[in-house]
């Protein structure tokens, strides 16, 4: 899951995407408003985190011009502990939550998780798929009521999967959808480490339709 952090606070930028990183998104962070627009408008994002006072272009613009440009991601707004007007201004723009400052970081990851939930049509943590669940709050699989050991990259593809559960997802989309924007995107990697999910979870967990990407079916 990719998240787009944009806030000109380089230290609380940095807070955020480092809480989301934990929570098992990577992060891109943007620090004014045009690079915002530009990000937004050209990479995949699943959820973003938008301040509203901005340098160069401000939150309320940058977010009407993606809603405008057909845009979709969930968005969280940031506004002043007292911005009431910030808040409903940002609903009608477009936004999907908002969140106060100062704020707690749990509370800012809870809120975006549940964003990218609502946004696959679920509203549980839990993706059960037969035997195998997805916590996505706990970032963890069971597998059979067994955890399964996983690395970072192993459940950001596996919970991706997850969220498209019984649909084709390509190579190139998971490669936009699990790496950040300056990482060097090796779709082979992607190979490399379904074999180990199969290894992990059985050989007909993830399915692999030659040419089109991989599957993994509603019922595991």
């Amino acid at each position: 899951m990719r998240l787009l952090v944009v806030e000109d606070h380089a230290p609380l930028a940095r807070q955020v995407a480092a809480a989301a990183v934990e929570a098992g998104f990577v992060a891109d962070i943007a620090a004014d408003g045009e690079e915002a627009l530009f990000l937004g408008e050209t990479e995949p994002y699943d959820a973003v985190v938008l301040d509203l006072g901005l340098p160069l272009l401000d939150g309320l613009s940058v977010l009407r011009r993606w809603r405008a440009t057909g845009r979709d991601m969930p968005v969280l707004i940031l506004t002043a502990r007292d911005g009431w007007s910030e808040k409903v201004a940002g609903l009608n723009a477009g936004a999907d939550d908002y969140l106060a400052k100062p704020f707690m970081m749990p509370e800012l990851v809870a809120r975006i998780q549940a964003l990218v939930r609502r946004a696959h049509g679920r509203s549980r943590p839990e993706i059960v798929l037969g035997r195998l669940v997805i916590d996505t709050a706990a970032q963890r699989a069971l597998l059979d009521g067994v955890p399964v050991r996983l690395t970072g990259l192993e459940y950001r593809l596996l919970a991706y999967l997850a969220l498209h559960a019984g649909a084709v997802v390509s190579k190139s989309e998971l490669t936009e959808h699990l790496y950040a924007q300056d990482f060097d995107r090796d779709s082979n990697t992607l190979e490399v480490v379904v074999g180990r999910l199969r290894r992990k979870l059985g050989e007909g967990a993830i399915e692999t339709l030659r040419g089109q990407g991989y599957r993994l079916p509603p019922v595991v």
